[in-house]
């Protein structure tokens, strides 16, 4: 770490300009295309980015939707969950994960996460009851979920499982990709995801050939998209085909955008490891088990705000996902759960900068001005 002083850069926590001026000229480019052909819904852009996805990830089925969160309510629908049914899902993840449920009517119970920040599958089986239809793992932050041990829960339970794959495009648990081991996941799109358009967006994929029919009838106000005949009341949430042709041309570069991910949290590992006050979360080679993608870098951290507000006077900016608290610590929300490890987490989480504006160095000044905290 030597030769980088304090205040010596500006390393801000993602750099939207900054992720648009990289790819100016083919975003330009792709926009031009899409509007000269007035190709705006439902058009090839949106079929062959799905193919594509499809393609990638294993799948039957991959359908383009508004945005993840309206992506879990349609699984969620297509499911048939409603009310007096239950669903356990991790509090550590976005309020909109339980909102999906909450919206069919359903009951939302959060549990408790693991060692890994992730659902804790050994949290699972004191929270089913006689109500419960479904199992909602969130896979955050780039990392899947132990699954195997959550699908024997599921099987032992007869409960379905579906995934929130939101932040884990490309992850995988034991060689099978996240949001590809229940009934269906959903991704987002979001503009900070690893795979981001301009705006909102998500999909849905799915090996059950009837969770997709009625997915696509959902997306589109319930239309069959042959015929055009009403079957069911749906909704508009259909991934606009200007978003789904500026996917399509990032995802070409997928794997190298999911290797340099990986290459940055591999420094940010080396440049913290041995650090006492800060926990990391696994590294890229932590685990033969897990592919990560690093979606985000969270650290738990001692004196985090003193960190935070320090790192802050330096240039460098983090955040503290979903503004510091996870789903049952919403009192509006009327979930009165007591989640110890997930409590003491949000009182020590931190995330800090990883995206493909970052070079190197800022990793490293990031890591040095940490150290600096710590006095290492």
């Amino acid at each position: 770490m030597t030769g980088i002083s304090s205040g010596s850069r500006v390393v801000p926590f993602f750099n939207y300009q900054g992720a648009f001026l990289a790819q100016r000229d083919a975003f330009l480019e792709t926009i031009g295309d899409v509007i000269r052909r007035g190709a705006y819904i439902q058009q090839k852009d949106l079929a062959d980015f799905e193919a594509h996805l499809a393609s990638y990830l294993g799948v039957r089925h991959a359908i383009g939707v508004g945005n993840a969160t309206d992506g879990l309510l349609m699984l969620c629908r297509a499911a048939g969950l409603g009310p007096g049914d239950e669903v356990i899902f991790p509090s550590h993840t976005m309020v909109a994960s339980a909102a999906a449920v909450a919206l069919v009517g359903a009951t939302p119970v959060p549990v408790d996460i693991g060692e890994d920040h992730l659902i804790d599958p050994g949290a699972i089986e004191p929270a089913i009851t006689p109500k419960t239809r479904a199992i909602l793992p969130v896979q955050l932050n780039g990392r899947t979920c132990a699954m195997d041990t959550i699908i024997a829960i599921a099987s032992r339970h007869h409960l379905v499982i579906i995934e929130d794959a939101a932040q884990a495009l490309g992850s995988r648990y034991k060689g099978q990709f996240a949001g590809t081991f229940g009934i269906g996941g959903a991704f987002s799109f979001y503009p900070a995801k690893i795979l981001g358009c301009l705006g909102d967006g998500g999909a849905v994929v799915t090996n059950d050939d009837e969770i997709a029919r009625k997915v696509r009838l959902y997306r589109d106000h319930g239309r069959n998209p042959v015929s055009g005949e009403v079957e069911l009341w749906g909704m508009n949430s259909r991934l606009d085909n200007l978003q789904a042709a500026l996917l399509d041309y990032q995802f070409r570069d997928y794997q190298n955008t999911i290797e340099r991910r990986r290459s940055l949290a591999a420094l940010y590992q080396e440049g913290l490891g041995g650090v006492l006050g800060i926990g990391l979360p696994p590294g890229p080679s932590a685990s033969s088990d897990h592919f990560d993608v690093f979606q985000n870098y969270e650290i738990e951290a001692d004196r985090r705000d003193d960190l935070r507000s320090y790192l802050s006077d330096r240039g460098v900016g983090t955040i503290m996902q979903w503004g510091g608290k996870a789903v049952h610590q919403f009192p509006a929300l009327g979930l009165t759960q007591s989640l110890p490890r997930t409590e003491r987490f949000f009182r020590r989480c931190l995330m800090l900068p990883l995206n493909l504006t970052l070079e190197d160095e800022d990793v490293r000044y990031v890591c040095a001005m940490i150290r600096a905290f710590y006095r290492c």
